[in-house]
């Protein structure tokens, strides 16, 4: 049964570049770094099979199997030795090789006991023709070269192990899988902190594979460990709000909704048990573990501070914006229908609140508020509105605004100095000269000397440069006695 996350889908507006990138280099390093090995090994062979060091190392290979299941307790390498034993009894040369090459803790053994195990001329011709195949070929194998190898820990190994990987089937399942997990992170924490964390993940994976696997020359390889890291990231994300999981068992498939971080044992749990209980797969188990607590605990431990998620990871994309504001909006309008103008009145606010850049919400609340012209209300709507048209260059619903709220509303609350000289300003710019001489009219009324004399002034400059003498020697004049 597999169980991953799927509450997100990819905005390809704002493509998860990081993931792409990520994505991008195993492919690379697969195609082309990797891609010499099974020419390395083909020839490892070879040479290994023109001598005759498989009937030399045959016997010592199958007393070694027993040895690590019988004495050392490593039963998971009997399938090896039920393997090599088939391919022993049908003279299958060419697969005994390739299980003895592989080995590389074997051939590590050979070099501290062939004393013990063979007999001085063995020894000498095993001397000469083993270790060049291993030291010229084996070794140079990618997994051998930049996997991380417990026995043999450094610290670019925890990192270049992660873009390796062992065939085709290895790099699909984990390609898909990042990309799945990936670009939701990557967008909750941004390219770099994401990149980060990802290798972080890695690093802490191989370091936990390595404690379970002290002292094996066994090679890991594979994003994995990573890809659980981002699993772990991705629930703690959402905490313990509810998401969608999709999950099938065998051919049977389906979503189910559950508390994010709940899932989080549940994985962890079925990795320790496949651990202990799934025999030899092949699967570092425990470097997928680790990378789940890893991931986990990133977000968990340092969520407000290095790897904090974005504020605005958790709004909905542009699409679900339009979907749900269309949705509102409509609900709105039925109020309106119903003649039920309180309530539209409390949608339209709700609307305008969480949608400020949608100027028509404003424009229904004015309508609304219009119908009580005797309210502070209605004076409060039309100048919100009559700086929403001032600022977006609207000067023809500026000075309609202006005009109405003069015939309603003037009357109970009048508008402030500031609101009359808004007008003037927009209209002049405009060279609509009578709307802003009406404007001049309504700011000289309101008792502010200071803006009636700057407006005396704008007015002079503007009919004299229209040559409208008369007109500019009466701003002149009044611009004077003004104050």
């Amino acid at each position: 049964m597999l169980i991953i996350p799927a509450e997100n889908t990819i905005n390809w507006k704002r493509p998860p570049w990081v993931t792409l990138g990520l994505m991008l280099a195993c492919l690379l390093v697969f195609v082309f770094y990797q891609a010499p090995d099974s020419r390395l090994m083909a020839t490892a062979i070879e040479r290994y099979l023109a001598t005759d060091l498989v009937e030399l190392e045959a016997p010592v290979y199958e007393t070694y199997l027993q040895r690590q299941i019988n004495v050392q307790g490593d039963s998971g390498r009997t399938d090896e030795l039920e393997a090599f034993q088939q391919a022993a009894s049908e003279n299958n040369r060419v697969w005994m090789a390739g299980m003895m090459l592989s080995d590389r803790a074997f051939h590590d053994y050979l070099q501290r006991n062939r004393s013990l195990v063979w007999a001085p001329a063995e020894q000498s011709r095993w001397q000469d023709l083993r270790p060049p195949i291993q030291d010229e070929l084996i070794e140079k194998l990618s997994t051998n070269a930049l996997g991380l190898i417990p026995d043999e820990l450094n610290a670019y190994t925890l990192v270049t192990y992660q873009f390796l990987h062992g065939g085709w089937g290895h790099l699909i399942g984990n390609l898909v899988f990042l990309f799945l997990l990936g670009f939701t992170v990557e967008k909750a924490m941004g390219p770099g902190r994401y990149l980060l964390a990802y290798l972080l993940c890695g690093i802490t994976s191989g370091l936990v594979y390595t404690g379970f696997a002290a002292g094996s020359q066994v090679p890991l390889v594979g994003a994995s460990g990573s890809i659980s890291g981002l699993m772990g990231m991705y629930v703690a994300i959402y905490g313990t709000r509810k998401i969608r999981f999709f999950y099938f068992l065998g051919v049977y498939f389906n979503y189910f909704r559950a508390p994010a971080l709940a899932m989080l044992p549940v994985w962890l749990g079925k990795e320790i048990y496949d651990y202990w209980f799934a025999g030899a797969t092949g699967i570092a188990y425990m470097a997928h573990a680790g990378g789940l607590v890893a991931g986990a605990a990133l977000v968990l431990m340092l969520g407000k501070s290095w790897f904090q998620v974005r504020e605005e990871f958790f709004e909905p994309e542009p699409e679900e914006q339009d979907e749900r504001f269309t949705a509102g909006y409509a609900q709105a309008m039925n109020s309106i229908g119903r003649m039920d103008f309180d309530l539209a009145r409390r949608q339209f606010e709700a609307l305008w609140e969480r949608y400020p850049e949608r100027g028509i919400l404003l424009e229904h609340l004015y309508q609304l508020a219009k119908l009580r012209p005797d309210l502070a209300e209605y004076r409060e709507r039309a100048r919100e509105l009559m700086n929403l048209a001032l600022s977006s260059r609207q000067t023809a619903q500026l000075v309609e605004v202006w005009q109405e709220y003069l015939s309603k509303g003037a009357d109970n609350k009048p508008l402030d100095a500031e609101d009359h000289n808004r007008v003037l300003f927009a209209s002049l710019r405009d060279g609509d000269l009578k709307t802003a001489e009406k404007a001049f009219e309504r700011l000289r009324s309101a008792d502010a000397p200071t803006l009636a004399r700057e407006a005396c002034r704008l007015l002079a400059e503007e009919f004299d440069k229209r040559q409208m003498t008369p007109k500019a020697r009466h701003y002149q004049s009044l611009m004077q006695t003004t104050g």
